[in-house]
């Protein structure tokens, strides 16, 4: 490891001496094509000697062996408009689709909003140089460098608004433990950012794997789809790190831009597991693709809407959420109502402050449903800080371990959860409980001593809470008024 972390080192120093490259997330998206392009290659090689007339979608002049490897080739402003005129060009205009030619698809897909930012031909020469000693057809130096790619994905924390990527690896873990993908069952993660929760899911399903066919079938068990350009190179390049030959199901593109009543039967997965986008508003009309009871312009809210459909019958998720939709009113209100008649919303995970430190304090939750049947009880479980420690960082981030509590006391959805027992941190509430506070989901503690919050994050939240109880208040009295003077006219 030390070793891959020095070369990897050593390439961000030198990216940072090029005139072009400017900030952290420049610097991993020009680290990504190139890491991409090499992985690409190597697992290229393996195919080549498993797979009788394997034949390249790239064209073989654009290789990575036929340009990059050579230590003593080409450099310089040679090497730019090679770059620039030709890789890049070529590359995003690979013929082709998901089906008739799906490795080509996957390339084209990276490279359709990818960007060379360096302007030195000799840095980059010595970057590829540089990524050149990484063997990635040895298992160990491929162990080791997926280790490393988590830190890269963790680099994006501190590359502005670009954390909204990356999802603590213990919560990813956790959720995957407790949704308990089966293989042969399809996950999807709508929102997948650089692919974290795939990765999980992936490895999780892994273990089960026995034979040939059951690798196979590993191979279509994933789907996600990701927006953004830089994270959708990230996780492509993930995938591939971690054992997908060909990750064409990872689509480059928005869900909530497709209308809702699009989404068929073959659309429909088993297992959803993800991290939506909150706190964002969505751009203009993007609501008109979703019923008009539930129509909105928060992203959060959409996405909630859209995972219930997408789940087939019996079907589970997990999601992480903030405080603001488990209160919020209004369309939230009937959001969520229809989640509770369509789906067994039994447990929420209440997560404490800092999880998702250092970009944002907003407190957050894990909901875990299923669909198929209406919710009669929602557990709720209180995640406690481990011993003294009082707030989650980045040096300092939630670990898996910390969650062998809510393990432990978890149960079976088969029998019910009927082994769950009410704790301090633990409690359950009817559904008429929720009836009764319109659908409010933000329910308290009842073992906890009522404690005076200093925390801003948590005065700006019960602000929200209350502004939004004061509109919906006056919203009714309009109500009322317009009815008042409609009687009397």
């Amino acid at each position: 490891m030390s070793n891959i972390s020095s070369v990897i080192k050593s390439i961000q120093d030198i990216m940072r001496q090029d005139s072009g490259v400017d900030g952290d997330a420049q610097r991993i998206s020009q680290l990504t094509w190139l890491l991409f392009l090499k992985v690409f290659d190597a697992q290229e090689e393996e195919l080549e000697l498993t797979r009788d007339r394997y034949q390249s979608p790239i064209p073989e002049d654009l290789r990575w062996r036929n340009w990059a490897t050579d230590g003593e080739g080409i450099t310089g402003e040679t090497l730019l408009e090679f770059v620039n005129g030709q890789l890049f060009p070529k590359l995003k205009a690979i013929a082709g689709d998901a089906e008739r030619n799906p490795r080509g698809y996957v390339v084209r897909s990276v490279f359709e909003d990818a960007f060379n930012y360096m302007k030195s031909g000799q840095l980059l020469r010595q970057i590829i140089n540089k990524l050149n000693a990484i063997d990635f057809n040895r298992q160990t130096e491929r162990h080791q460098f997926n280790d490393l790619y988590e830190k890269i994905l963790k680099d994006l924390q501190s590359a502005g608004n670009a954390g909204e990527f990356y999802t603590p690896r213990a919560v990813t873990q956790f959720m995957v433990d407790m949704v308990n993908p089966m293989l042969g069952e399809v996950i999807l993660d709508p929102a997948c950012g650089t692919g974290g929760f795939l990765v999980c899911a992936l490895e999780y399903l892994r273990k089960q794997v026995k034979n040939e066919q059951d690798q196979a079938t590993l191979q279509r068990s994933v789907r996600g789809v990701e927006k953004k350009q830089l994270p959708h190179m990230l996780c492509t390049t993930n995938m591939m790190l971690h054992g997908v030959e060909v990750p064409s199901q990872i689509a480059h593109d928005n869900t909530l831009t497709r209308p809702l009543r699009d989404y068929g039967a073959a659309d429909r997965v088993d297992v959803i597991i993800t991290n939506p986008p909150f706190g964002g508003v969505e751009e203009p009309g993007t609501e008109n693709n979703f019923p008009a009871d539930v129509r909105t312009k928060e992203t959060a809210d959409l996405f909630l809407v859209l995972i219930k459909h997408l789940l087939k019958n019996q079907g589970r998720a997990a999601l992480v959420l903030p405080d603001g939709t488990l209160f919020g009113e209004g369309v939230k209100t009937r959001i969520k109502e229809q989640l509770l008649q369509e789906c067994n919303l039994h447990t929420i995970i209440r997560l404490p402050n800092g999880v998702f430190a250092p970009y944002t304090g907003i407190k957050t939750n894990l909901l875990f449903f299923t669909k198929g049947q209406p919710t009669k009880d929602i557990w709720y479980y209180e995640h406690q800080y481990p011993s003294g420690v009082k707030n989650y960082n980045k040096t300092k981030p939630i670990r898996i371990e910390e969650f062998d509590v809510e393990k432990a006391w978890w149960g079976t959805e088969a029998d019910g959860f009927a082994s769950r027992v009410e704790n301090a941190f633990a409690w359950k509430v009817s559904i008429e409980q929720i009836k009764a506070a319109n659908f409010n989901l933000d329910q308290k503690n009842p073992h906890a001593a009522d404690v005076v919050s200093h925390d801003p994050e948590q005065l700006l939240a019960d602000y929200a809470r209350l502004q939004a109880e004061a509109q919906a208040l006056r919203d009714e009295l309009k109500g009322i008024l317009a009815q008042s003077l409609s009687s009397a006219g």
